[in-house]
């Protein structure tokens, strides 16, 4: 399929590289690694939007410290939301829309797959480097539809998110599937909370096992991008809205979501 024009391309014009992330199992940390790629892409000097189009739990507002944020129009569409004083990071969310923070939505898939469009076609990013785009868990109908929409505009890829277990590692095969139907391509696997890092003697212990998604990357014969082990100062600074990044450059989840950043920028530097 050829790309589309640029008047064709709408809000997305502005956009070079769009990265999906996925993965067939919820509570693997697809909102963390979206929020630290987006961290470690604006450190790199990029400019990044956060597509969040996890419906029933929008949860990278908070991750961000915007939760308190207004989503305003303008005359294409939405304007995101700006995480920072120099509009590095912008983020659309459902949760901007809600009237409350606890509001569930209650919707059937054509609502849910109306609003993946809308947000698709219908927030007006600007110039920006990379959009990563936060799906929720599975191959439902919101993917397919989210796939769909950003067929047109050549996504640079997935970047498949799982947990050592064997039962994560299982759900991440169905994804490789879903891919692979959907022709969207795989930049990689990622390993999270591979291993637990202790605050006092910054030792990590395998609690989860370890090395399910290396075996999975070899075997299906895609990119593994690495490790990230559980440290709970980044749940601490996710939960305060904190740059994780900035704060805790000794972490040893710096090194790991750093390399794996790497990996993302050549492939879009090979794209181009």
């Amino acid at each position: 399929m050829e790309a589309a024009g640029v008047s064709e391309r709408g809000n997305l014009a502005g956009v070079r590289h769009i990265v999906l992330v996925l993965s067939g199992k919820g509570g693997v940390g697809k909102s963390t690694i979206s929020t630290e790629l987006a961290l470690a892409l604006r450190h790199a000097g990029k400019k990044v939007g956060i597509l969040d189009v996890d419906l029933c739990g929008p949860s990278i507002p908070r991750m961000l410290n915007a939760q308190d944020k207004d989503v305003h129009q303008c005359d294409s569409g939405w304007v995101p939301v700006y995480v920072d004083q120099e509009k590095s990071i912008s983020l659309m969310s459902i949760g901007f829309l809600l009237e409350r923070p606890d509001d569930a939505v209650v919707w059937r898939g054509p609502k849910k797959n109306a609003m993946i469009k809308q947000f698709v076609s219908d927030v007006a990013w600007g110039d920006l480097d990379f959009l990563i785009v936060d799906t929720p868990p599975g191959t439902s109908d919101e993917h397919i539809s989210t796939v769909d929409a950003l067929r047109p505009f050549q996504p640079l890829g997935a970047i498949l998110v799982t947990t050592p277990q064997a039962v994560s590692v299982g759900d991440v095969r169905r994804e490789l599937t879903f891919c692979k139907k959907t022709g969207l391509p795989v930049i990689g696997i990622v390993e999270n909370m591979s291993g637990f890092v202790c605050s006092y003697c910054t030792e990590c212990t395998n609690i989860f096992s370890k090395g399910g998604g290396e075996e999975l990357a070899r075997h299906a014969g895609v990119p593994f991008l690495g490790c990230v082990p559980l440290d709970p100062l980044l749940s601490q600074s996710l939960e305060q809205g904190k740059d994780f990044l900035q704060e805790f450059p000794k972490s040893a989840v710096f090194p790991a979501i750093t390399s794996i950043t790497r990996q993302i920028l050549e492939k879009a530097s090979q794209s181009s």
